[in-house]
């Protein structure tokens, strides 16, 4: 609904609005000439515009200020109130009603400012990634992200596929924090991995650079006296060969989907995340695993694991990637990220970030690569 241009929030419909309002000022009319009693009820309707202010929108908080004015007449009236007892009466109630209607035209302001607000974070996370499905090479990327609708909850997840010389290489990140800091936080690695994954030889190099950034973001945190940030972070390396490489620095371990049965990757002990390497001495390994043809992997943050029901269940994933293991759905990051929505009945309140990635099948085959961000596309048969 707009009003003077400017659209507002959850209002009172008009079948809510008019009801309550002839049914509130009858009943409270009807007891204050049924009881007769020294101390009138009636001018307890003066509050009445307050509420709807609070609820409806500055149409409807008007109305009913305009409604409690002319009501307060007939039923002064109807009593037989004498004339300054009357004006008094309808000037509370018409000053009441003005700022009334003043209140309800500053939350609307307000209401649209968080909108907007929203809209932007939720908007700039949403750049972060690229969109989905690709196929590359090697694998068939597909994935889902959806923002938290508020943007104090806005988050840092972040996911990137990189094909270099070496194969393909994945990243699916989760920042520390919430809000448009975590947003920049995400920035810094995704720029770090975008040039790291076609330069570095290694994997561990390409978490080397990725460390690096996040360190130095960190130190630019610092001194502007903003929190510093850790990053978890799981970065695979997938070549021709069925073994695919990954690092993972404190993030879930993927699960695969493969002959019929899911089961969470077995990565070994996590390293920890990005940002702290210098707090221990325990380099940051490797692992190897099979992903034969036909296998899918699946990746996700925190947001998927962690979301919650009403009654305040977790969100069963590893049970719901079991029982759609053995025919599992076309596009089965979607079909996780509706599932989830159900399970939880309400809009996320962490990022939700879901990336599916499945061998190529031979022949034809649409490729990218990202040369200090300009993108060179191929075609291969």
């Amino acid at each position: 609904m707009t009003e003077g241009g400017r659209r507002e929030g959850p209002y009172l419909s008009t079948l809510v609005f008019v009801s309550g309002l002839v049914l509130i000022t009858a009943t409270v009319a009807a007891l204050d000439v049924l009881t007769g009693t020294a101390v009138r009820l009636f001018p307890l309707l003066i509050f009445l515009p307050a509420i709807v202010a609070g609820l409806g929108t500055v149409r409807q908080t008007v109305y009913a200020s305009v409604w409690v004015v002319l009501a307060e007449v007939g039923v002064s009236t109807y009593l037989g109130a004498e004339l300054d007892d009357k004006l008094l009466a309808v000037g509370f109630t018409a000053a009441f009603g003005g700022l009334a209607v003043l209140g309800c035209r500053y939350r609307v302001r307000r209401e649209e400012e968080v909108r907007r607000l929203r809209s932007a974070a939720s908007a700039l996370a949403r750049l972060i990634v690229r969109p989905l499905p690709l196929r590359t090479a090697d694998v068939v990327v597909d994935g889902l992200y959806q923002p938290a609708e508020e943007e104090p909850m806005v988050g840092g997840d972040m996911y990137e596929v990189a094909v270099s010389r070496r194969g393909a290489r994945v990243l699916i990140a989760d920042v520390q924090g919430k809000g448009l800091p975590a947003i920049g936080t995400a920035l810094a690695v995704l720029g770090s991995f975008r040039e790291a994954a076609y330069r570095e030889d290694t994997l561990n190099g390409v978490v080397d650079a990725l460390e690096n950034a996040v360190v130095r973001q960190n130190t630019f945190a610092a001194t502007t006296g903003e929190q510093e940030r850790l990053v978890t972070a799981l970065v695979l390396d997938i070549c021709t060969g069925l073994d695919v490489e990954a690092v993972n620095c404190g993030h879930i371990a993927p699960y695969m989907i493969h002959a019929g049965v899911a089961r969470q990757v077995n990565l070994g002990e996590p390293s920890v995340p990005l940002g702290v390497a210098a707090l221990t001495t325990e380099p940051r390994t490797s692992a190897r695993f099979a992903f034969p043809p036909g296998a899918t992997l699946v990746l996700c943050t925190d947001g998927v694991t962690e979301a919650r029901d009403p009654g305040g269940a977790f969100y069963p994933l590893a049970e719901r990637l079991r029982a759609w293991a053995p025919d599992p759905p076309d596009r089965l990051a979607q079909a996780l990220g509706a599932d989830l929505h159900a399970f939880t009945r309400a809009a996320p309140r962490d990022d939700v970030a879901i990336v599916t990635l499945r061998r190529s099948e031979p022949g034809s085959t649409r490729w990218e690569v990202w040369y200090d961000g300009l993108r060179d596309t191929h075609t291969t048969s």
